[in-house]
């Protein structure tokens, strides 16, 4: 059973095989935004969320965080990556949030089943082999949730760049139910 609201998309020959007349997905995704585009009105708002919270979550398409949070379009900025972990680049979103758009609050967000439990730092030292240089990145590979959501808190509130650290919570998904449970920090 799929989860998605949309029907699975065939699968595209490689792109050599393809004809000019096949759609590819980013084809598609450009129609329906033509059609959203022509029935679309300027909502008249800034880049300051109206809540002034930053979400912190990981990219896992499962994760429909405004509807899960009952959130609206300008209600929050929302910052995605693999894990939802915080690295240095969340930290410099983060900045920007609080130091220029005005927010005051973060939620970080993991969730069960995620991939990043799967894999390990050694992806890496795989991807150096295959392509002959290592990633400057690090995986931030976990295997348990709750302690990297503590980790994650522990580096939000610890960075010198942000002002506002005290209302800062960290938050497990389920995947299974859609219900959040949260994690308290280290003591």
């Amino acid at each position: 059973m799929s989860t998605s609201a949309h029907s699975p998309a065939e699968p595209l020959a490689p792109a050599a095989d393809r004809t000019l007349t096949e759609d590819t997905v980013t084809d598609r995704l450009v129609e329906a935004n033509v059609r959203y585009a022509a029935d679309f009105e300027d909502p008249g708002m800034d880049a300051k969320p109206v809540l002034r919270v930053a979400v912190v979550a990981c990219m896992d398409a499962r994760l429909d965080l405004h509807d899960a949070l009952g959130l609206s379009l300008g209600d929050c900025h929302t910052i995605r990556n693999a894990g939802g972990v915080v690295t240095d680049d969340v930290i410099r979103s983060l900045t920007i949030s609080q130091r220029a758009l005005g927010t005051r609050s973060i939620i970080l967000i993991h969730h069960t089943n995620c991939g990043l439990e799967s894999i390990t730092e050694e992806f890496r030292q795989e991807l150096e082999v295959e392509v002959g240089q290592r990633p400057v990145w690090a995986v931030e590979a976990y295997k348990d949730a709750d302690q990297d959501v503590r980790q994650s808190m522990q580096r939000v509130r610890t960075s010198p760049f942000l002002l506002h650290t005290d209302d800062v919570r960290g938050f497990v998904f389920d995947v299974t139910t859609g219900l959040l449970r949260e994690i308290l920090p280290a003591a």
